[in-house]
């Protein structure tokens, strides 16, 4: 893909850039960032093991909530740029201080963050929106959820209102699975984030997700992907905060973006200045395409994880530009980014048990990698004393290839994979099976 857009003339400097976060989309982020040559350094709080393989990249230890220190530090680096990748500080209101401070920002306040971290406020949000998505019962009590559930005519998703790194939904087939879900949420399974609970109606169809970049007002469009939440192949076990993914999505028709667009995104836009919240960042759209059309699932305030690392390597050098101007208020309506031949995927491995109980500290071994059109970002990793890179998370590392068609995209992928190896190593061997042409259940 290339940005059409070149550098703003009313940009400032941007030798030094400070990522927030810890992850894989962290790691993509500052890999595409240190393309561009204007880009000096590249800071990341905390970052990971893989953080310092990337050209420019250095990782500070300090606690971003020891925000006088962090003030300090930052301006020592003379920090020209600050990208916010995870949703708690976001929740937290961390963009609003550094705004408060002249720092340039690319990340919502705490307003615009409840879109992702009260999912019933953003239910409630679409409502006054008008705009597509299941319907929905805020609950405060399992006395209440319990009648909900009993008088529905079928069995009910069940949501934890607040944050829970991507494992709050529940999706049953029974109503007996709907009771425990709201049982094991208000008996404290994800803390305070489950003092409410949101159950929605089940709506069918494929699942995609749709990226804008906001200044707060103008937005620009990122490609699409499809991400795999399911643990297990044929989409099958508890949801995880991820599994793979791939970009763009073909299911995606000129008309149902369209749709999307004037049913979903615009209003979404007009919503947030009725409500007078100044939205710069990134606005990810969890759809689903039914019958009668896209509809929304939820709102995240951040890149989603792992599409991040998907849709990165089909950007250019010159991304960093619209994170800048997202930062300032400075789109001008006229950025556009060009589709380009090349299609990505991304495929994840975790540790065992994930996304339950699992254990960590494992030596990761790698081999020979074919690192033409491909990269490794580190997710949940750290190193030992002796330097050696060991499993530290969930998920561990992801794999993202490019290629002319998907087939030959996760074809490398997974020939990589066989090269990396640690204890309890787990990944599914079908995803972006909707795109392979290739792919069949007996492979």
């Amino acid at each position: 893909m290339n940005l059409k857009s070149t550098i703003p003339k009313n940009s400032s400097k941007l030798e030094n850039i400070l990522i927030i976060g810890n992850g894989g989309r962290e790691n993509s982020l500052a890999w595409i960032i240190q393309k561009n040559e204007l880009v000096q350094k590249v800071f990341l709080i905390p970052g990971n093991a893989g953080s310092e393989r990337i050209n420019k990249c250095t990782r500070i230890k300090i606690d971003i909530n020891n925000r006088k220190e962090l003030v300090e530090k930052l301006d020592t680096l003379k920090i020209d740029l600050i990208i916010i990748g995870p949703e708690i500080p976001l929740a937290n209101g961390l963009a609003d201080f550094l705004r408060k401070n002249n720092f340039k920002v690319f990340g919502p306040g705490k307003d615009g963050a409840k879109l992702e971290y009260s999912k019933s406020w953003a239910k409630e949000f679409m409502q006054d929106a008008n705009i597509p998505t299941a319907n929905f019962w805020k609950v405060n009590s399992l006395e209440e959820a319990k009648k909900i559930i009993n008088a529905s005519p079928i069995p009910l998703v069940v949501k934890v209102d607040g944050l829970a790194s991507g494992k709050g939904v529940f999706i049953p087939d029974s109503k007996d699975e709907c009771l425990r879900a709201a049982e094991l949420i208000f008996n404290g399974k994800f803390g305070k984030s489950g003092n409410v609970v949101v159950l929605e109606e089940k709506i069918q169809g494929p699942e995609v997700s749709v990226f804008i970049l906001c200044d707060g007002k103008r937005y620009i469009l990122l490609p699409s992907a499809q991400d795999h939440k399911r643990l297990n192949e044929r989409d099958k076990g508890p949801n995880t905060g991820g599994m793979g993914a791939y970009s763009p999505a073909p299911l995606l028709t000129e008309n149902c973006l369209n749709r999307i667009i004037q049913e979903i995104i615009e209003p979404t836009m007009d919503e947030l200045n009725k409500k007078n919240i100044d939205y710069k960042g990134v606005i990810y759209f969890g759809l689903m395409i039914t019958e009668s059309g896209p509809k929304v699932i939820e709102y995240n305030c951040r890149f989603g994880d792992p599409e991040c690392q998907t849709i990165m390597p089909l950007m250019n050098k010159n991304f960093v530009f619209l994170l800048e101007k997202c930062a300032m208020g400075n789109l001008t309506g006229q950025e556009i980014i060009d589709t380009s031949d090349k299609v990505s995927g991304c495929v994840i491995a975790t540790s065992q048990g994930y996304p339950q109980e699992y254990k960590t500290g494992f030596p990761i071994k790698i081999g020979k990698i074919d690192s033409s059109n491909c990269q490794i970002f580190d997710s949940g990793t750290s190193l030992n004393k002796n330097g050696e890179l060991l499993t530290d998370g969930g998920r561990v590392l992801s794999i993202v290839c490019q290629d002319k068609n998907f087939d030959l995209v996760f074809e490398k992928a997974y020939k990589n994979l066989k090269e990396i190896n640690f204890d309890g190593m787990y990944f599914r061997n079908d995803i972006g099976h909707q795109v392979r042409k290739n792919f069949s259940r007996e492979n």
